[in-house]
């Protein structure tokens, strides 16, 4: 069993309970779009294709910017960082609702990747370091909930805003909400220490010793399995639904009560993992079962089926809710995985780089295959495919790891 490093706990509950409203808010920004993508395309005549890379352009700051934004945290503090993060997320979302053109929309949702990963990167290990040693996993499996809790959030307000409001209102909307944790961090979450003897040196030397670890680019390999795929079918749910023909905020309700399954489910697996459940089972178990509903989810002509759509529906769900073990399980292995004299935000960045690329690219795979096929149904060859990358790495990273579990009754 691996034990958790040594760490200070200079905070309480509350602590780590506004570093994961602080990410729930950050992600809104992803899952703000998806309801509004008809709307965008109509009003900007984007493509299917098009629509795809909007999805997935505000992952592209976290491709390539993971360990320079853990760069940036270890020389100004990860409290300064996140703080910066959430006023460039409001700072493009104000942007974007200037925009006129597709491009514009671009550049503005570039802007907030960059805030995204800002915020998202330096949170674990803020969570890690101020967190009372017997609420850990707990914590650690909250924060792996942000996205699914922002994806249900985001939905359901933005299908129902949008009702009465443009998509434009609603960026000016998310802008402002945005800044709204500000105070809360301010006043709760401690003061950054001071910087290390050696500066910005000493740092990139920390994240150099980090990115020579064979551990971080595998487990972010693994993680990235898991993006792909859930980023792309839950991205793209909204536009599917009212394909089927569902009217007003109704595609945006279903998508978001599968969006919320995932918040659901990362809580759960936080509380096995507290009872130290295996993570070889929960990654195993997590990747089988999702290749299992996804392929029941597209495969299958649920329109031919009575009650085809609830069927359809709790497929989907399942994928969403099983799903969220692999990102539990793996925030909380990557808390502990910088090596000896290496950095944490460096670690928690390089895994972003690289399942930011899957987050990237699944939408762009999806919209490929919807185009190339002409419908959804082959969207199981791209989480089948993944799926199995995802088992496949996930051997190798466990057998380096030797056993994992992370009891702390």
């Amino acid at each position: 069993m691996i034990q958790p490093k040594l760490r200070s706990t200079t905070g309480g509950d509350g602590v780590w309970i506004v570093l994961v409203i602080a990410g729930i808010t950050a992600a809104l920004h992803i899952w703000k779009l998806p309801a509004a993508l008809p709307l965008i395309q109509e009003n900007l005549g984007l493509s299917l294709v098009s629509a795809g890379v909007l999805l997935g352009i505000v992952q592209v700051a976290g491709m390539v910017g993971g360990l320079a934004v853990s760069m940036l945290a270890e020389v100004i503090g990860e409290r300064r960082a996140l703080i910066l993060g959430l006023a460039l997320l409001s700072l493009g979302s104000a942007l974007g609702a200037l925009s006129t053109g597709a491009n514009t929309l671009l550049a503005s949702r570039a802007i907030e990747g960059v805030g995204f990963i800002a915020a998202t990167v330096v949170s674990p290990g803020l969570i890690r370091r101020h967190t009372p040693f017997r609420r850990v996993n707990l914590a650690v499996g909250c924060w792996s909930a942000y996205q699914g809790t922002a994806t249900f959030v985001g939905l359901i307000a933005s299908a129902y805003f949008l009702q009465i409001g443009t998509w434009q209102m609603w960026w000016w909307v998310m802008a402002a909400v945005t800044l709204a944790p500000v105070p809360l961090i301010l006043s709760l979450v401690p003061k950054d220490l001071p910087a290390a003897p050696g500066g910005s040196r000493s740092a990139a030397g920390r994240i150099f010793v980090t990115a020579r670890s064979s551990k971080v680019w595998i487990a972010g390999v693994v993680f990235g399995s898991y993006t792909i795929q859930w980023m792309a079918v839950v991205g793209f749910l909204p536009t599917i639904y009212a394909e089927r023909g569902l009217n007003g905020a109704h595609a945006g309700v279903l998508s978001a009560v599968v969006g919320g399954l995932n918040g659901v489910g990362a809580i759960l697996t936080g509380m096995l993992l507290q009872r130290g459940a295996p993570a070889r089972t929960l990654l195993y178990t997590s990747f089988g079962l999702m290749a299992l509903f996804s392929t029941l989810t597209f495969a299958v002509e649920w329109t031919s089926v009575p009650g085809g759509l609830g069927w359809q529906l709790l497929c989907v769900g399942l994928f969403s809710l099983i799903g969220a073990m692999i990102p539990a399980t793996m925030t909380r292995m990557a808390v502990d995985l910088a090596p000896e004299g290496g950095s944490a935000p460096a670690a928690m960045g390089l895994m972003q780089q690289i399942f930011n690329i899957g987050n990237f690219t699944g939408p762009m795979i999806v919209a490929w295959l919807a185009t190339a096929t002409g419908g959804w149904s082959a969207t199981w060859w791209m989480t089948c495919t993944f799926a199995a990358v995802g088992i496949v790495m996930a051997t190798v990273l466990l057998s380096r790891q030797n056993s994992v579990s992370f009891s702390h009754r």
